[in-house]
């Protein structure tokens, strides 16, 4: 059983979340402990607001008091509602959480069933209750649950990264919830840059992310919409605006994930050990396929941009280990897309001597055979023209534009 553990300050947060999937039909309440019952047993965001803030107003120096955990058993076990309430109370018990009011959420919106507790880090005193040690315990947790209901054992990767994402299948359909399977945890722990570092990102998974600009009532607007790649990394379905997946991948959070992503990764040194890596791949290997297997042996994918003809445009590597997507122009001029182009089309020819100093501009594509076909073995998920309405969805608000422009 793998667990995620997240403090912060917004209790409506956390509760809206949750009570969103209720309202959904994809999640319902458990369990409550030391709550307020309403009178017609609906746990409103209004009467679980009402059973914490006694507590938070005992305590109003701490800076995180809400607390987040999602409690999530392997996919092969198969667990009723009376045992996911047991394991949600026993966990809670012996995390501290036993005497603080809890709601228990079951998601069942993917195959993999599993639990939301909501709580607060203060007690009816005021005290805070200490966290300093809280992961290692919980980890300590899971390992006795999992020998005492005889669960499935979290292995160390999984244990370290959450349950891997899969690709998305259009034949399996449920699209919406597919997309929003990769996109919600991609956007949230993911560190990227720029939108095509994102939309590269995204790409691995057989997802499509675009923008689409116009006006409404006389305003500019900028809107996200995601869509299905098949097995050619072609669009295909019907869009699906952000808005029905949910503000967290919406063009707003997705340009503060960006911000904060660059803060990380000059305070982080992200790029160091990927630099490390590629430049000794590019020196050891003579030929893209090559050179993508020895980059994966290190938890790296590179994703090759090429044009109609063949030529590679672009490059863009993404660190698995580290969650970090970045272009290879980033690295320096040692990794730029012309120095691979060259590389692999004249493999006689020493290592960054390039023949054109101007990179070709080409549709933004990523080269799919070899790279993408590599990162199912890394990734360990599922394999599975232009989209007409999309299409028509742009022309029709650029349409619009123009039209306002005239007037």
């Amino acid at each position: 059983m793998v667990t995620k553990i997240a403090s912060g300050c917004s209790l409506y947060s956390a509760l809206a979340y949750n009570h969103q999937k209720v309202k959904e039909g994809h999640a319902k309440v458990l369990l409550v402990n030391n709550m307020i019952e309403p009178p017609n047993g609906n746990f409103g965001i209004g009467i679980c607001t009402s059973s914490f803030e006694p507590y938070l107003q005992a305590n109003k120096r701490t800076e995180n008091p809400i607390i987040h955990i999602s409690l999530n058993p392997d996919p092969t076990d198969k667990l009723n509602d009376e045992k996911f309430s047991e394991i949600a109370q026993e966990y809670m018990q012996k995390l501290g959480y036993g005497n603080q009011p809890f709601i228990v959420y079951k998601h069942e919106d993917i195959d993999r069933h599993h639990l939301h507790v909501v709580s607060v880090k203060v007690d009816e005193t005021g005290k805070m209750i200490r966290d300093n040690f809280q992961h290692r315990l919980s980890m300590r947790i899971c390992r006795e649950l999992e020998k005492k209901y005889g669960l499935v054992r979290a292995n160390e990767k999984q244990k370290a990264e959450g349950y891997t994402l899969k690709k998305v299948d259009f034949n399996k359909g449920n699209i919406k919830q597919q997309i929003a399977n990769v996109v919600r945890p991609v956007s949230a722990s993911w560190h990227f840059q720029t939108f095509n570092e994102y939309k590269a990102l995204l790409s691995i998974f057989n997802v499509h992310v675009s923008e689409v600009k116009g006006e409404y009532k006389g305003k500019p607007y900028t809107g996200i919409v995601y869509a299905t790649l098949d097995e050619k990394g072609k669009v295909c379905g019907t869009p699906i605006k952000s808005s029905k997946i949910g503000k967290t991948v919406g063009k707003a959070v997705l340009e503060q994930r960006m911000a904060k992503s660059k803060i990380l990764v000059n305070n982080k040194n992200l790029k160091e050990r990927p630099k490390t890596i590629i430049a000794a791949a590019i020196q050891k290997c003579r030929t893209q396929d090559d050179f993508e297997k020895e980059l994966l042996k290190s938890g790296i994918s590179v994703l090759l941009r090429k044009n109609d003809s063949g030529r590679i445009y672009g490059v863009t590597f993404i660190d698995h280990k580290q969650k970090f997507v970045f272009n290879g122009s980033r690295l320096g001029k040692g990794f730029s897309a012309n120095l691979f182009h060259e590389k692999f089309n004249n493999p006689e020819q020493p290592t960054g001597e390039t023949t054109s100093t101007e990179q070709e501009k080409a549709p933004n594509q990523y080269d799919s055979t070899s790279s993408i076909d590599n990162l199912s073995g890394l990734l360990g998920i599922e394999n599975h023209g232009e989209n007409p309405e999309e299409e028509a969805f742009i022309r029709k608000i650029k349409r619009k534009k123009r039209y306002k422009r005239k007037l």
